[in-house]
């Protein structure tokens, strides 16, 4: 069975990245996509485009009717489903072959069995394969996981049978603390995935976080490709990952490989899976399973860069009914990967997602760089889908070659026009622990807290005006009166620009002309200065050494992007200075994020008091609460079901007299 036409079910970065290898293999290629994607890239990557619905997730990428009719109309014989949105809903691989479509993923039984964690560790457990003691049963009871805890030990971990990415997830000190930690677990299970279902394990100290990539196809064979390390996650989600683990030893290696090769064959499975194990830092021989991910990892690149292999290539040709064309000792190892995923969200405020559109995009290049995106310039990223923007990949002979790779290659990447965690990323990677190899997957967050964005520095200030004045340059200077030099009888008066970027505001004198002027921040110190503009290139060269940069502005904001990193710089008109301008108290929330108001707390009118909650804003899967800062009386400026942007007011609080007490 060959195919000649698979439908990709799926949108961002995962989607161009199997269309990559569909396209490599001859196969025609189909994407879908919502109202939100209709100019993606994804889209335009295909060699067919099936619009599906409107931007919200589930009356698009989860809409299995639409997703079916798009491959029927199109003739795709089968179907990726990528990672996220369908591809581990056992729903959809039993309606597409309910519709004679291959679904390029494992049998229905098993995506059941592996989504279903006490269902999982007992099947596993059967094969021999370690599991954390516990207590996992259908049905129990808060009273059965109190009393069973006594029997695991504390600190014990409870966590929901069904669903992922940490929640219902709580870590138990002791006894005292149970019984609230279940109500409040399976509160969270409920509204997560419908299924309030718990089961408790030991927790294990200082846990690292390591799984194992492994393939079947549907003749009996399964292979693994080797582990990664997993455990630079926040609120476990992953955020770097690497192969192989820095943990791992030669018999270590060969035992959890064979352990993950027993877990997939418990289930009889087949096409491309992830085994998850945690292993405890201080025990690094000693390993049991947590779960199995029936579907590729976001993280499957540094596989792929260090064995050679293309997984999805792999998958794809399982699913048409070839064997592996390789068995466990042809598989090999060679140098070390590591993967940084790149977000749209602000790790100085709370990792609170952003937004905007993609003015300008730089990706880096060069040997063993590898870069998965679904970025272009001009790509809106709004609120209605995850976060996930990119990811990039180094490779080198060692560990430590491949840290200061990545280090490079991601000092030579910017999103112009959307705030990003690449500075964040590049701070963890200077992290000693993490040089060292010494992780766990508290690591993270534990640091997290030490994170502070450097305020770009006078050069980037000096660019950022010297931009605005070559802008306003006249190509040829005819009339004297038209050339922004600040030209007068006796000296020159300078030009000057009053810019705010990180917590600071300075002013920026430029004065001369932009091939010939002396700069100055503040009252410091007089640089030299000579500035072109090709573009969006701009060079500046200070004290006569020379920066290049990418720029690109929104309304009143420069964004640059030059010496390994991008800074924000926004134009501000001059405080006021007459008594009746001055702040009177008031105050207006704005939105921190693109999103759509999901709650109000107040009406129109009312008295409220400092701390209160006035509105919510969700955007990519979070809440984010705004309270008014002073006592006073609401404006209401939205509703719920509003879109919001970043930086839109949402309300206005009079700092007057409490409306009943007036």
């Amino acid at each position: 069975m060959t195919f000649d036409t698979v439908l990709v079910a799926n949108r961002g970065e995962i989607a161009v990245r199997v269309i990559r290898t569909l396209r490599a293999m001859g196969i025609r290629s189909v994407a879908v996509f919502s109202d939100a994607d209709a100019g993606a890239r994804h889209v335009a990557e295909a060699d067919v485009a099936v619009h599906i619905g409107p931007a919200p997730a589930r009356q698009s990428y989860l809409n299995i009717d639409a997703i079916i009719a798009a491959a029927q109309r199109t003739g795709a014989q089968a179907v990726h489903p990528g990672y996220g949105f369908l591809s581990e809903n056992p729903q959809f691989a039993a309606a597409l072959q309910a519709a004679g479509i291959v679904f390029i993923g494992p049998p229905v039984t098993a995506i059941q069995t592996m989504g279903d964690k006490i269902a999982a560790k007992a099947a596993v457990s059967a094969f021999g394969v370690p599991v954390v003691p516990g207590v996992s049963r259908p049905g129990l009871t808060d009273a059965d996981l109190i009393a069973g805890a006594e029997d695991v030990g504390y600190p014990v971990l409870v966590k929901p049978s069904a669903g992922g990415g940490g929640k219902g997830m709580r870590v138990v000190e002791k006894r005292g603390e149970l019984e609230a930690a279940l109500a409040s677990a399976r509160r969270e299970a409920a509204a997560a995935f419908g299924d309030d279902t718990l089961f408790l394990e030991r927790y294990v100290l200082h846990p690292r976080h390591i799984e194992v990539q492994v393939l079947a196809d549907g003749y009996g064979n399964v292979v693994h490709f080797g582990e990664r390390e997993c455990s630079l996650q926040r609120r476990h989600q992953k955020v770097i990952e690497e192969a192989p683990s820095p943990l791992m030893d030669a018999p270590t290696r060969a035992r959890i490989g064979a352990a993950a090769c027993d877990t997939a064959r418990s289930v009889d499975y087949t096409g491309a899976g992830t085994v998850e194990f945690i292993v405890s830092a201080d025990r690094p021989d000693e390993f049991f399973f947590m779960e199995m991910n029936t579907r590729l990892q976001v993280e499957h690149p540094v596989t792929e860069m260090v064995t050679g292999v293309d997984l999805v290539e792999l998958q794809v040709r399982i699913a048409a009914g070839e064997k592996l064309p390789i068995v466990q000792d042809d598989v090999t190892m060679s140098g070390h990967a590591i993967e940084a995923r790149v977000y749209a969200e602000d790790p100085a405020h709370g990792f609170l997602p952003t937004g905007g559109t993609v003015l300008d995009l730089v990706e880096p290049q060069g040997p063993g760089i590898r870069v998965d995106s679904g970025l272009a310039a001009g790509s809106v990223i709004g609120s209605d889908y995850d976060p996930m923007l990119a990811k990039v990949i180094a490779q080198a002979d060692d560990r430590p070659s491949a840290l200061r790779a990545l280090d490079r290659a991601l000092a030579d990447t910017a999103v112009l026009g959307v705030a990003t965690n690449i500075e964040f990323l590049r701070f963890l990677l200077a992290e000693p622990d993490v040089a060292t190899g010494r992780l766990d997957t508290g690591l993270l967050d534990r640091r997290t807290p030490d994170f502070v964005p450097a305020d770009p520095g006078d050069d980037e200030l000096i660019a950022a005006a010297a931009y605005k004045w070559l802008r306003a340059w006249p190509p040829v200077a005819e009339d004297l009166w038209a050339v922004p030099s600040g030209w007068r009888m006796g000296e020159r008066a300078p030009v000057v620009f009053r810019l705010h970027a990180g917590d600071r505001t300075d002013h920026v004198r430029l004065t001369g002309t932009p091939h010939d002027a002396v700069a100055a921040v503040e009252d410091g110190e007089s640089r030299s200065l000579t500035a072109t503009l090709d573009g969006d290139r701009l060079a500046v060269t200070l004290d006569g050494l020379r920066t290049d940069y990418l720029v690109a502005t929104t309304d009143h904001h420069i964004w640059l992007h030059g010496a390994g990193r991008t800074a924000v710089i926004e134009e501000v008109r001059e405080a006021p200075v007459r008594p009746d301008d001055a702040h009177s108290g008031d105050a207006e929330l704005v939105s921190p994020m693109p999103g759509s108001v999901v709650a109000v707390g107040v009406t129109d009118g009312a008295s409220v008091d400092s701390g209160s909650v006035v509105v919510t804003v969700e955007a990519m899967k979070m809440e984010h609460a705004l309270t008014a800062p002073v006592d006073g009386v609401v404006e209401l400026l939205v509703a719920v079901g509003d879109q919001v942007k970043v930086g839109q007011p949402l309300a206005r609080i009079s700092a007057t007299q409490k409306a009943d007490e007036s």
